[in-house]
């Protein structure tokens, strides 16, 4: 009996502190599985070669290669060129958010996840928000390559970090349409093909690579609704210092239709698949 009684008082701070503790908010859990987004590249830094070959190769490639005939030199067609390269570097960059989203489920992650007592489209923000440093390379490389060809921006340094910023937000929106088809399709194979294929067209069927204006009228009708083209000619209007309220109010506007269309699509799939 005298030993009976001290096991029993010691079990019963124990099983005090075996109270499940709070849940996590919305913000934490999008913010933990961001910081994981981020370990997954630190442990594989082979996921940022993409962000930093693709904008070397198409800046060298564009520039020298079609740039004289299309401007009449490459250093003019540079200054053309080199907002739109950043644009479409980040916006293919941003098919790797579904694509990595869909190898989890693949793995089985998914299934551990959706066991959690969180918010569980949490797993689909947080892998966003991680995957800024991988936008943030894809942009920076390419301005980095044209500052050493002899690009200079007339809109200074300060318009060139407010297209740096501009283009992060844009990024956050495109990316949903990867994030889509990542939670849509099977095998992160699939997921790889549809989104590049994708972002591929809208990136070609729009102003990145060469004016709108030389097109034919129906053509130009399309690209100028194109969100790649809107944004690129954002872009072009912040880093030449010629930018207008009406091009960043459109800008605004396609990002917003992206979050608006392809979040909720997201969110549906996602939701069904946990069924």
């Amino acid at each position: 009996m005298t030993t009976s009684q001290p096991m029993t008082r010691a079990r019963e701070p124990l099983a005090a502190r075996g109270e499940r503790p709070p849940r996590a908010g919305a913000l934490s859990a999008s913010m933990t599985f961001g910081w994981r987004a981020l370990l997954k590249i630190k442990h594989s830094p082979n996921q940022l070669a993409d962000a930093l070959m693709l904008p070397v190769i198409f800046t060298l490639s564009f520039t020298y290669l079609v740039g004289g005939a299309i401007a009449g030199s490459p250093g003019r067609y540079l200054h053309f060129f080199l907002p739109g390269v950043m644009v479409m570097a980040v916006a293919l960059t941003t098919a790797y958010t579904g694509i990595v989203l869909n190898q989890d489920i693949d793995q089985g992650v998914f299934d551990r996840v959706r066991s959690l007592p969180v918010w569980q489209s949490s797993v689909l923000v947080g892998a966003m928000l991680g995957d800024v440093v991988r936008y943030a390379v894809a942009s920076v490389v390419p301005l980095l390559l044209g500052l050493a060809l002899g690009f200079r921006p007339d809109g200074g340094p300060a318009g060139v970090v407010l297209a740096l910023l501009f283009l992060q937000v844009f990024a956050f929106s495109l990316a949903w349409i990867g994030t889509f088809v990542g939670v849509s399709v099977r095998t992160p194979t699939a997921a790889q093909t549809l989104s590049w294929t994708l972002l591929f067209v809208l990136v070609v069927a729009s102003n990145v690579m060469v004016p709108q204006q030389t097109m034919p009228g129906w053509l130009e009708a399309l690209i100028k609704v194109n969100p790649i083209s809107v944004v690129t000619t954002a872009m072009r209007g912040l880093m030449d210092g010629t930018v207008t309220a009406g091009q960043m109010g459109w800008a605004f506007l396609a990002c917003a239709i992206l979050v608006a269309v392809f979040a909720p699509l997201t969110m549906y799939r996602y939701g069904r698949a946990r069924r």
